[in-house]
């Protein structure tokens, strides 16, 4: 199906009751580029009619979080709540046409129908008590409902985009309200007639809304509507198999951005290859991702979140980012003092083995470091006679270096460890204690670049005499 244009339409419609959850994120993303794959349209809706939950705490984080992954929309979002008058003429519509009535049942009869049911075991449906009386039967001044006039013969079948055949009796499928007794609409009426208006030609959604499909199908029907394409994706799961919650870890896109130090492009990519593949092709451009991307490549059967590899792409991609981006987004995590300048020229060398922005942060925090340095226990085991004794050769050493290059400073410690018949390992651990007050840094020379002359003699001065001297 395409729009009245000929273009494909599809949307993305969270409900703003909390983060941009991360199968939200990724049904956000098919549904991007399979827009931006045909050259179509991506719109935005928020559904915010459960006015309770709905805050605007949420709408900002849902908003903050789709900008963040790089999913522009190519309309301003629409605001479910503010369409409720929409959705009430459609549902009188309905009512004119005879596709739906007036329910007067009362919240009592309600409860005491479900409980025969429950009581004789059968599946809980409204009866249809009032789908065939006459509105003039019901006591004067009475509140109702209007209730879809669902088929109640044969069966629907769904040509899946995803999911294949799927077919469900009608005989499942009761009538429910789509306008309740204070004039509101349901959940069901609204997002019909929202993605009509919309133009909406392919509904990509989880497939927790399969169901949904079934109920909302009549009231297209009904109302002589073109039908979408629906393509249902399967829902993520945890390492365990099942759904993904946060008992799996960080559920929302904003905590991997904030907590975790994921780029967005490593979630990008990450996302993309949950549940969608092309070949064995494991990294992706944004630019690769919108020409390959087809439903057709959408598996059948849930994914499993494993956050080591989201860890590994996201190493894959720090590796691969601008210096001056990494720089800054690092700055912002150290605080106050850090140097943009130095981190950029730090970047090459901190970036080999991060994994994560908050990785780069701590290998980066030895530049901005004051003395007296605080020291692992590992660090300081290392500084005891026999290391501050290699300290005060590689003090005397370094001292006479005038060419203060990664190369000159390898040469001369070298040249130093074979003097003394040793290892350079034996004095670049003790050096890689005083100079960062821990075991694992970058490479001991570009250590010593980064600080510069000054400032790495004086801290290992300081080792070396035992005093760890403040500046």
């Amino acid at each position: 199906m395409a729009s009245e244009t000929g273009q494909v339409v599809t949307r993305f419609a969270p409900s703003p009751t909390g983060f941009l959850h991360i199968g939200g994120a990724r049904t956000a993303l098919f549904n991007w580029l399979f827009a931006r794959h045909h050259g179509g349209k991506a719109l935005l809706r928020i559904e915010d009619t459960d006015q309770k939950r709905s805050t605007q705490d949420a709408i900002d984080a849902i908003l903050d979080g789709l900008s963040w992954l790089g999913l522009d929309f190519d309309e301003d979002p629409v605001f479910q709540s503010e369409r409720a008058a929409r959705h009430a003429k459609v549902a009188h519509a309905l009512l004119e046409t005879g596709n739906a009535y007036k329910c007067f049942a009362t919240p009592e009869e309600l409860e005491a129908m479900r409980a025969e049911q429950r009581a004789a075991k059968q599946p809980m449906r409204y009866d249809g008590r009032w789908r065939d009386r006459d509105p003039a039967e019901a006591p004067e001044g009475v509140p109702y409902t209007i209730r879809l006039k669902t088929p109640q013969d044969g069966e629907t079948t769904i040509e899946d985009a995803v999911q294949g055949s799927v077919r469900v009796a009608n005989a499942e499928i009761d009538d429910y309200i789509i306008l309740r007794a204070d004039g509101t609409p349901t959940y069901m009426l609204a997002v019909v007639v929202d993605d009509h208006d919309m133009g909406v030609t392919h509904v990509i959604r989880g497939d927790d809304h399969l169901n949904n499909a079934f109920r909302q199908l009549p009231i297209y029907r009904a109302m002589d509507w073109p039908e979408p394409v629906y393509a249902h994706v399967p829902l993520i799961h945890g390492s365990d198999g099942a759904k993904f919650s946060k008992r799996h870890g960080a559920p929302g896109a904003e905590t991997y951005r904030d907590e975790m130090g994921i780029l967005p492009e490593a979630l990008f990519n990450y996302l993309l290859r949950l549940g969608w593949g092309h070949g064995d092709r494991e990294e992706i451009t944004r630019e690769e991702a919108i020409e390959l991307f087809t439903l057709e490549g959408v598996g059948k059967s849930p994914s499993r979140f494993d956050s080591k590899k989201l860890l590994n792409l996201n190493g894959h991609y720090l590796r691969e980012a601008d210096d001056a981006r990494l720089a800054q987004l690092v700055a912002a995590k150290i605080g106050a003092g850090a140097d943009e300048s130095l981190l950029e020229r730090a970047m090459p060398v901190l970036k080999e083995r991060a994994k994560d922005l908050n990785e780069l942060a701590e290998g980066a925090a030895f530049l901005f470091a004051e003395r007296p340095l605080a020291m692992t226990d590992k660090a300081a085991a290392l500084l005891d006679e026999d290391g501050r004794a290699r300290l005060s050769e590689v003090s005397a050493a370094l001292h006479a270096e005038n060419d203060w290059t990664s190369e000159a400073l390898e040469a001369t410690t070298k040249s130093l460890a074979e003097q003394l018949e040793l290892g350079l390992g034996k004095l670049a651990q003790p050096m890689r204690a005083a100079l960062t007050g821990t075991t694992q840094s970058p490479g001991i020379f570009d250590v010593l670049v980064l600080l510069g002359r000054e400032e790495s003699l004086a801290r290992i001065d300081a080792q070396a005499a035992g005093t760890n001297n403040e500046t």
